[in-house]
């Protein structure tokens, strides 16, 4: 092992030792039965860390680097500023209630998930966690409002409130799982007595918590969650590592909204006798402007399609028979090659189901041959018949196929089977969202210019009206967290700019705010992976003996459609795309252009002006 892994293998076991949670869903086991110090001396401890780790990193001479080991120390580099910046100046454990729901949910369910070990060895770790869980909630009780600068998000507050039963519903399945296997396993026998008496400490626990959050904390929750434009302008730093500000990120935005309004626009006109037969298609003389009349159609179209939906209980269902038919276009078409790593669709944990209507959990890329899960999250069962309704329209039939394609197949689960693959375990270990989310929102347009479904063009509008959510995401990202965009204002841009539905935009809206710089991971990833195909077919047009160079790939009327180039394969580029782990894509670009660092920077800059 050269001098450089043996540093990389020091600072991951640090790392899984002080992160034990975050070591769990990668599939180090080694500390499953830990939580992770959230004292202000662990945090302490954590800076320390960082800062030697820091150092002794970048005293490794570059002169006896590899390539490859150039771009793993720059991401490790890169990492240890965003796990500084977390520790130091984002400081969610002093204004955010719903993390540390998150972190104990997180620190059960996968042990719970995943056959990794037997069943004993898991719940041994689930009971151990189970009996500890004392420790975080007695952080949130000491850290919660600690930042006079930083008031207790009230929504973060009332989400975390709404969450929490979800944990003690993950210690009673754990409970569960044990007392059904007991009978034929004297291992889970032998531990069941412990392991009920940790169920009910944590649920004790957890509903004390429960109601100190109620009457305690919610009184002093004044803050919004939004974050500020300083401090979302570092965090974007962080999340996208380049110099991308969110000015940059609006005036890409606006600019792809304006362009894909008018295709839907265009589309809609198309669709408008199939979908909404016998009505007068409206016109700017009936509705008082040509700019009324196109969002009557398009809202009208879109609507219409929207009713032809499954109804609550079929929908993961539905979701399993698309991805059957997604797997195989792909392999009939060869676009890219399907793993055989296991996914199982399924209904999203309760303790997750704030967080996404659909999601896709994977294995970490040391738990070998371990099962991806797709979630769908269906309609809380308090909401009225006109709420479900207008769920189940946004979440439509050809909807629930484009999630399939971005969450399942060749989207996230795809994905995350080659990143795990990925000899670089510091790639492979710690994913850009930016690449992943990208990946997603890209994938699936190459989809659709690939001929999946080339006939129904009702699925071509709705995945317009998919990826104008993305670009959306993006405004609401910036708007909330560096502006002050209202309620209103932002249900007026989805509801009316987006054509969603009003459930789902509620959503929305309350997602935009328990997250920052998360929902600008799509728009802005998927951008750039166009940018980066369009370089390597304007490189392989220019080497070719195409006479007209990289002229022969041609300007997009919207994102996509680029058709043939010379010496251009989907397949070969998909894949030499995801072979590298998930890191950022200004390595990405480095790694298959063999740009230095800086130039993807300076492309992207001189592309937006």
């Amino acid at each position: 092992m050269s001098e450089f892994g043996e540093r990389v293998e020091g600072f991951l076991t640090d790392y899984f030792r002080c992160y034990p949670v975050a070591a769990t869903a990668i599939g180090n086991h080694d500390h499953d039965g830990e939580w992770p110090d959230l004292t202000r001396a662990g945090r302490e401890a954590r800076l320390e860390l960082i800062a030697d780790w820091e150092i002794r990193l970048r005293a490794i001479p570059e002169v006896g680097l590899s390539p490859d080991e150039r771009i793993d120390r720059e991401h490790l580099l890169a990492e240890l500023a965003a796990l500084h910046f977390d520790e130091a100046e984002l400081r969610e454990w002093a204004w955010d209630p719903l993390s540390y729901v998150y972190l104990m949910g997180g620190g059960i369910f996968p042990l719970l998930a995943r056959d990794f070990a037997p069943l004993a060895v898991r719940l041994t770790s689930v009971a151990a966690r189970l009996e500890r869980m004392h420790t975080i909630i007695d952080a949130a009780k000491d850290g919660l409002g600690r930042l006079n600068a930083q008031p207790v998000s009230a929504l973060h507050l009332e989400m975390a409130i709404r969450q929490l039963p979800g944990v003690s519903s993950l210690a009673r399945d754990a409970l569960s799982q044990a007392r059904e296997a007991a009978p034929d396993d004297q291992a889970v026998a032998a531990l069941l007595p412990r392991l009920e008496k940790a169920v009910e400490l944590a649920e004790a626990g957890v509903t004390a918590y429960g109601r100190w959050l109620k009457s305690d904390m919610a009184p002093r929750s004044h803050g919004e969650g939004r974050l500020g434009r300083d401090l979302f302008a570092r965090k974007l730093r962080h999340t996208f590592r380049s110099g991308l500000t969110d000015e940059e990120i609006l005036a890409q935005a606006r600019h792809e909204y304006d362009v894909v309004r008018a295709e839907m626009i265009r589309l809609a006109r198309r669709l408008w006798k199939v979908w909404v037969p016998g009505e007068p298609i409206p016109t700017a003389a009936r509705v008082g402007s040509q700019e009324a009349a196109d969002q009557k159609v398009v809202a009208m179209v879109t609507a219409a399609i929207g009713r032809d939906h499954h109804s609550p209980g079929d929908l993961v269902e539905f979701c399993r028979e698309s991805y059957r038919d997604i797997v195989a276009f792909c392999r009939r078409k060869k676009l890219i090659a399907v793993p055989d790593e296991p996914l199982e669709i399924d209904w999203t944990p309760p303790f997750l189901r704030e967080y996404a209507s659909a999601m896709l959990d994977s294995p970490g890329p040391l738990d070998k041959g371990q099962k991806a899960f797709f979630f769908m999250t269906p309609p809380p069962d308090d909401w009225k018949p006109q709420q479900v309704e207008s769920y189940l329209a946004e979440e439509n039939d050809r909807q629930l196929i484009l999630t399939t394609i971005h969450e399942g197949m060749p989207g996230h689960y795809l994905q995350l089977v080659y990143s795990n693959r990925c000899p670089s375990l510091v790639r492979a270990v710690f994913g850009s969202g930016v690449f992943i989310e990208g990946w997603a929102v890209y994938i699936t347009q190459v989809m659709m210019d690939s001929g999946y479904r080339a006939s129904d063009q009702a699925l071509r509008l709705i995945h317009w009206k998919f990826y104008l959510r993305a670009i959306i995401n993006a405004l609401l990202d910036v708007g909330i967290h560096a502006g002050s965009m209202t309620e209103a204002e932002a249900m007026e841009l989805m509801v009316r700019g987006g054509f969603q539905e009003e459930a789902e935009a509620r959503r929305k809206w309350d997602r935009a705010r328990l997250t920052a710089t998360q929902l600008s991971t799509y728009f802005v990833g998927s951008m750039e992976m166009w940018k980066l195909e369009r370089e390597r077919r304007e490189r392989l047009a220019e080497a070719s003996s195409d006479p007209r160079g990289a002229g022969a790939v041609p300007e997009p009327r919207v994102v996509g459609g680029l058709g043939r180039t010379p010496g251009f394969s989907y397949k070969e580029h998909l894949e030499s795309l995801i072979a590298h782990g998930s890191p950022p894509i200004p390595l990405v670009r480095r790694i298959l252009l063999g740009d230095q660092p800086g130039a993807a920077a300076a492309s992207s800059r001189a592309s937006r002006r």
